[in-house]
């Protein structure tokens, strides 16, 4: 029992200290949302064109003839963490489009056993209880067409809220923007821009639980974390082709740069910037059934022998669509192949024209 509780306090001190390491800070709302966009393995800045624009590129709600809504959920780590996703969009006029999505990533039920020895080593099990820990991410999109024709543009008010049962809890405020440029023979493009006014989070922490803790392990959790962190801004540029074939079958082709302001073990690395490309395909059929596969998060990994080995994360998804219904499910994970265990994960958006 003395190892869980080690265990236990060595994890909360970790994830609190990390809160001051910018660069890993509100980690999920990177993951992604809709099987349908994981299965290519995230290659969707450009032809992003539904309710899940809002979180992928705000300028493709503007494809939108109708309301929409969606629906995700995943399970990650062996079905430790569960991680589940909403959005609503609807069009306002032939100018302009509007959107609203939630995520919420989390590890509930966790035994907090801090309480279970008191002071004179006695073990009472009734003085265990449950918390969680939960990030959630609230995002408002707009979107308007330009002047240009085919250019439209897009933003993201974001809201974060993350907690660590009664330990911690942050507020976090940001913004993203996005432009889509169509051509006339159906090349598109697209750039997205997260976190273009640097995410900001302010933690509050509760001193007296954190006192529970502070002698807890040895070297450990001697001081309180710093209450501040940022998320730097990310880049992501896109491009697709849609190709139809005897008027039943369409291929859409479609890469990503994923652009990261730091240095890191990405393909293409430098100390200014780090790219990390990304591949998707989809193969559909009368519109109704949908192939997909993807190739993404390319890493120069290093290895025992201090050589460096390139990996990768594949995709997989299928899609089926009917009457304003589209059900998605993807196998893919959060990390790479060596690393993350794969997950299962399925989605459901609902056009509103089905009721009209």
């Amino acid at each position: 029992m003395r190892v869980y509780i080690s265990i236990l306090l060595c994890l909360l001190s970790v994830s609190l200290f990390s809160q001051t390491t910018r660069k890993y800070s509100n980690e999920f709302m990177n993951i992604g949302v809709d099987a349908a966009a994981l299965g290519m393995s995230s290659a969707v800045t450009s032809h992003t064109a539904d309710v899940n624009s809002g979180y992928w590129n705000p300028a493709g709600l503007l494809a939108l003839k109708d309301n929409q809504l969606a629906l995700m959920h995943s399970s990650y780590f062996a079905n430790i963490a569960n991680y589940d996703y909403a959005a609503y969009a609807m069009p306002l006029d032939n100018q302009s489009a509007i959107g609203i999505s939630l995520i919420r990533f989390a590890v509930d039920d966790i035994l907090n056993t801090t309480q279970l020895i008191d002071e004179q080593g006695n073990i009472n099990y009734d003085r265990i209880s449950l918390f969680s820990t939960a990030d959630y991410g609230l995002t408002f999109s707009y979107a308007r067409k330009l002047p240009v024709q085919g250019l439209n543009y897009g933003v993201n008010a974001k809201v974060i809220r993350r907690i660590i049962g009664d330990f911690a809890s942050a507020w976090g405020f940001g913004l993203d923007a996005g432009i889509q440029f169509e051509t006339n023979n159906s090349w598109k493009f697209g750039i997205m821009a997260r976190d273009i006014t640097t995410t900001f989070n302010a933690w509050a922490i509760d001193e007296g639980e954190f006192e529970k803790i502070r002698d807890a392990v040895e070297g450990q959790n001697q001081e309180l974390p710093e209450s501040t962190e940022i998320t730097i801004p990310k880049l992501q540029i896109g491009v697709s082709k849609l190709l139809n074939f005897n008027y039943d079958y369409t291929l859409l082709a479609a890469a990503n740069l994923n652009v990261r302001f730091e240095e890191n073990n990405d393909i293409i690395s430098t100390s200014f910037a780090s790219i990390n490309p990304a591949l998707g395909f989809e193969f559909g059929y009368v519109d109704m059934v949908y192939l997909r596969a993807g190739m993404g998060n390319f890493q120069n990994e290093l290895q025992i022998d201090n050589t460096e080995q390139l990996t990768f994360q594949p995709s997989f998804g299928v899609g089926f669509k009917y009457n304003g219904i589209q059900i998605d499910y993807a196998f893919t994970d959060i990390g790479d192949q060596s690393v993350a265990l794969y997950s299962n994960v399925f989605s459901l958006k609902l056009d509103f024209s089905i009721f009209r």
